[in-house]
């Protein structure tokens, strides 16, 4: 399969159903009370991480995704069902950001973690609601509220125990091949490896996972070569193997080839540099036998100076591979799995709350380039949303909401006039002033006045 550890989405929850005005019309009650239901709320779209999956090429060529509305109420109190939410697989190391803030929003690390990325809009409220011992005929209904909009980024960071690291063409995909029975391509030419591989080391107690990075070259931190594409997969890992090649049979310059990696994982993040290591010295074969336990012993002592252990293989002819295995058993059972990763965004699940208590805020009046005003307040634009204006009690209630906000002197106040557009949440107006005494005006309620030249 192809792999694929980074892609963008758009996703749009479920718009909610609207509310019903209905009356109940029965035999022998002619006259009967409100019955409109209420509209269901919109399906969310929800991200849940599974093993069943290692990569990303099952959402390569999904580029928006779409809940499900809510069912619309309807008459003798029945409410509409709401929309069925989706969920998207997604595999274990998933991270999700907002695109367009680069925020983290997610980091999914263990099965059946899950997370709401956009919330199904809520759905309009019924005339049967709104009825009350003053007001037993409202003859109104809500319409449902549009769903959460976001745009993601996905990006996959491998959850593996071990990360093979070190430069091109040094062995690792042979060394994965002989740990495990993964079967990676393997040949003898740099940058073999385009996409990391994962393979499993059965022990007697777990499962070791391993990964091969691809290659990494001087300059990968600023993504140089495969760079930045594939440093990030081992973040996760609880010990590197740092893979070396014997073939030049030249000690300075394996240890620069040593540094080079070293280095490359210190600019990309310091903390690798400081992560359990091994040192694999591998292509034992290509050197000369008499030559061979001299360079040995000077790497030896070289990495013993610096804390490391050193073991010697040919993945060619799986010499020191048995040992490699005990070693990489032995740190397991020194460094257990921790049962639950470290989670680089924490979340929180989020439900349909009852609606704040309303406050008085100060209303905005934004001047657009090219003409036209935008108000912005919390109650208006929620009402101009919810408010179905074929209905005439609605637009009553809106009227009585734009005098007690007294936004007709605020938009005189910011220069319109008469025949201007006015935009309040996703709906238009026309303004026609009816001129209210200029003593009525209070500016305490104008926020800003200003112009936009960024919007429409």
């Amino acid at each position: 399969m192809k792999f694929v550890d980074k892609l963008k989405i758009k996703i749009v929850a479920g718009h909610g159903g609207n509310g019903c005005m209905s009356f109940l019309r029965e035999r022998f009650k002619p006259n009967g009370g409100p019955d409109g239901g209420n509209g269901g709320h919109g399906g969310s779209v929800w991200f849940t991480a599974t093993n069943n999956l290692q990569t990303l090429a099952d959402l390569e060529y999904i580029h928006h995704i779409k809940g499900n509305n809510g069912d619309h109420g309807e008459g003798a109190q029945r409410n509409g069902a709401k929309g069925e939410d989706i969920n998207i697989l997604v595999p274990c190391g998933t991270v999700i950001y907002d695109d367009q803030t680069n925020e983290g929003l997610a980091d999914l690390t263990e099965p059946g973690d899950s997370f709401m990325a956009a919330r199904g809009g809520k759905g309009g409220r019924g005339n049967r609601y709104f009825a009350s011992s003053c007001r037993k005929t409202p003859r109104f209904c809500e319409q449902g509220g549009p769903g959460e909009e976001i745009h993601v980024r996905l990006e996959l960071k491998l959850i593996a125990d071990v990360g093979l690291i070190g430069l091109p063409n040094v062995g690792k995909s042979s060394i994965l091949a002989s740990l495990s029975s993964a079967q990676p391509k393997i040949a003898n030419y740099p940058f073999t490896t385009l996409s990391p591989n994962l393979g499993v080391l059965n022990t007697d107690d777990e499962k070791i996972i391993i990964a091969d990075i691809p290659g990494l070259i001087e300059g990968a931190h600023i993504n140089k070569g495969l760079g930045l594409e594939f440093l990030r997969h081992i973040d996760r890992t609880r010990l590197l193997l740092h893979v070396l090649s014997l073939e030049s049979s030249n000690f300075d310059e394996i240890i620069k080839n040593y540094e080079i990696v070293n280095s490359e994982l210190a600019e990309y993040d310091v903390r690798l540099s400081e992560r359990p290591t091994l040192i694999v010295l591998n292509k034992s074969d290509e050197v000369d036998e008499i030559e061979l336990p001299k360079l040995i012993a000077k790497l030896t002592e070289y990495f013993k100076t610096k804390g490391l252990t050193v073991v010697v293989t040919s993945a060619l002819t799986d010499e020191g591979i048995e040992f490699l295995t005990k070693e990489l058993v032995k740190f397991t059972k020194i460094h257990p799995r921790p049962q639950s990763q470290v989670k680089l965004f924490a979340w929180e699940n989020r439900e349909y709350e009852k609606d704040p208590v309303r406050k008085r805020t100060k209303i905005q009046v934004i001047a657009l380039h090219g003409g036209g005003y935008q108000i912005l307040h919390s109650q208006l634009e929620d009402a101009a949303i919810k408010y179905d204006f074929n209905q005439e009690e609605n637009v009553a209630r809106f009227t009585r909401l734009l005098r007690k906000y007294k936004v007709e002197e605020l938009l005189e106040r910011a220069g319109a006039v008469e025949g201007d557009t006015i935009h309040i949440a996703h709906k238009e107006f026309v303004f026609y002033p009816d001129f209210y005494p200029s003593d009525q005006f209070n500016t305490d309620d104008l926020d800003s006045v200003g112009s936009d030249a960024n919007d429409k």
